[in-house]
């Protein structure tokens, strides 16, 4: 189980630097192309987004690596399905159906990964 949690977490955590960096450092106009969204979304949002996506990948590294406050990882797994529930939400929404998957399988991974983490308690 342990090693299961360190290979889902470790590849979501990537993922969410990664994607949460972009929309923290890059600017509108850059960002465009990958996510048309941001065009209809004001930027201090989209960067607190980009935050939140962060902080939740820190969070699903730094407490079990550490040992200290190791519930705060299932709270970070938690806080990321929610971030996909909203871009599920947005991009129906939006009727963009068919770009959906990526947010499915993220989703899945960040719900395993809370179940995952609570085995580690």
């Amino acid at each position: 189980m342990q090693l299961a949690y360190w290979i889902v977490a470790g590849l979501l955590a990537l993922f969410y630097v990664y994607s949460g960096g972009m929309k923290v450092l890059r600017s509108q106009d850059r960002l465009r192309p990958m996510m048309g969204w941001v065009d209809r979304t004001p930027m201090p949002l989209v960067r607190a987004i980009g935050a939140v996506e962060v902080l939740g990948a820190l969070g699903l590294v730094l407490p079990p690596l550490t040992g200290v406050a190791v519930v705060l990882a299932v709270a970070a797994a938690i806080g990321l399905v929610l971030v996909q529930v909203g871009g599920l939400t947005l991009h129906l929404s939006r009727g963009e159906a068919r770009v959906t998957g990526l947010n499915v399988v993220l989703l899945v991974w960040a719900a395993a990964t809370a179940w995952l983490a609570t085995g580690r308690l």
